[in-house]
């Protein structure tokens, strides 16, 4: 049941949250030109719902994304889970993207950047520098394990249900108006790798090619941010 609540608690974070860059991006949306702060709001909520999703349907961790996962292994020391949990999310962001696809397709005929299109599914850097694209993936995601982690602690009441979950889009919203603007924010290997792999697979008119020289750095600093995280989790702060 954990992995059916990771695939479809993904999904829907995917959905909403590419959809959302979707409504703002494409061409004759209602939405379109709403800019950062529409895009950073809902993403924090569909952090939220994906959570709750997830949570619902089996998941009582919750993770939707691989970094998360990681840092519950390295905290835990059992790595058993992070492998069948990563593909479930992997899979169930590919899942969210195409329903993305889906539901706006008529206006990918009618948006011709395909720079632009690429952007609805999976993140790229405002300016290609590779060891400051390297810092802020990295750094936005020790920090969302960091928050994750004080906001279940202990020492803070050790936030619960809808209340955590709650927290949680808030974090996610902070890094996003705080630390997103650089790279997209991906903070979350499944976010971007699954969604990048539905632009490469599905027939989107006016797509161009799905960007796999940078596709590496959202996938693999997030694990890293988040391995740092763990480590001083568990052996420093506590």
């Amino acid at each position: 049941m954990e992995l059916v609540g990771e695939f479809f608690g993904t999904a829907v974070l995917i959905l909403l949250g590419d959809g959302v860059v979707a409504g703002v991006l494409l061409e004759k949306s209602k939405a379109k030109d709403s800019g950062w702060i529409t895009i950073t709001t809902a993403w924090a909520l569909a952090v939220c719902f994906g959570v709750l999703v997830a949570k619902a349907l089996g998941s009582p961790g919750a993770h939707l994304n691989p970094a998360v996962t990681l840092s519950v292994c390295i905290q835990t020391g059992d790595f058993s889970i992070f492998l069948p949990y990563s593909l479930a999310q992997i899979s169930g962001a590919a899942l969210g993207a195409t329903l993305v696809y889906l539901h706006y397709l008529p206006h990918w005929k009618e948006t011709k950047d395909s720079g632009t299109i690429l952007a609805v599914f999976s993140t790229s850097p405002a300016i290609k520098h590779t060891l400051s694209n390297v810092i802020s993936e990295g750094l936005g995601t020790f920090i969302l394990i960091i928050g994750i982690h004080a906001i279940f602690s202990p020492f803070n009441g050790g936030a619960t249900g809808v209340v955590g979950t709650g927290f949680v889009g808030l974090l996610v919203w902070a890094i996003g108006f705080s630390l997103g603007g650089t790279t997209g924010y991906a903070i979350n290997p499944a976010r971007d790798l699954g969604p990048r792999i539905a632009h490469w697979l599905l027939p989107i008119p006016n797509k161009g090619n799905s960007n796999w020289k940078y596709a590496w750095l959202p996938v693999v600093i997030p694990l890293v941010g988040a391995a740092i995280a763990a480590v001083a989790i568990r052996w420093g702060i506590g």
